[in-house]
């Protein structure tokens, strides 16, 4: 039987930081379809497990849910106890779960609201670069060169790291060379840790079963399009 499962649409995006953990600690989950998902997701709010607008959702074996990829990455946090002792790193590791979020709200234009062009792209390009950096220095500060915080195992804020940066590099391969030109240290960081064997077969599911895609939509369509002629 199944430790959770993970409502969430046939993608990577924010369904792969909440599979990535739950592969790092070991635990067992399964995927409803797309078809289950769309049917929780329109269920008034009452018959809802947790009142919620869009996946992720996460409930576990007792039957706790929580929506909403941050709060989910800080609940199973948690629970396999990936959050630093040390109050500052704790609060570095809220912030970069949260900028993680905010990098995926940008990168598709808030889920899709306006559709990417050459020039929104061109005029984007220098703030995704600064996000690189913002990681960069962040690892710099504060980093073993294993991992972002230090420490002796990857924790929340270095498995959410890999797999925003190592994701997006990866799907979208022209920001792989974006990445390592503005976060080498990110870049080498992210790649390590997810070819590590539990978040290597992670990916090798994922791909087996999404082949390419990354955001999805006409949303990804811009994306890609913006990117070849840019």
């Amino acid at each position: 039987m199944a430790d959770f499962t993970l409502y969430y649409w046939p993608l990577p995006f924010r369904g792969q930081f909440i599979r990535a953990v739950l592969a790092d600690a070991g635990a067992a989950w399964d995927e409803p379809d797309a078809d289950a998902v769309s049917d929780i997701m329109s269920r008034d709010p009452a018959q809802q497990p947790v009142p919620f607008m869009a996946p992720p959702m996460l409930v576990d074996r007792s039957g706790v849910a929580v929506a909403q990829m941050p709060s989910i990455l800080f609940h199973l946090a948690d629970r396999f106890d990936l959050m630093p002792a040390e109050p500052q790193l704790a609060a570095l590791t809220t912030k970069v779960v949260n900028d993680a979020n905010d990098v995926l709200d940008e990168i598709t234009l808030n889920g899709g609201q306006k559709m990417w062009t050459d020039d929104s792209w061109a005029e984007y390009r220098p703030r995704l670069q600064r996000w690189m950096a913002i990681w960069e220095e962040t690892a710099h500060r504060h980093g073993s060169g294993d991992l972002l915080l230090g420490g002796d195992a990857p924790g929340l804020a270095d498995l959410t790291t890999a797999v925003l940066w190592f994701t997006m590099a990866d799907k979208l391969p022209v920001l792989d060379e974006l990445l390592r030109d503005s976060a080498p240290m990110v870049h080498a960081m992210s790649h390590r840790l997810m070819e590590g064997p539990a978040l290597r077969r992670m990916r090798q599911d994922t791909d087996a079963r999404f082949g390419d895609a990354y955001c999805g939509g006409q949303i990804e369509k811009s994306l890609r399009a913006a990117l070849k002629s840019g």
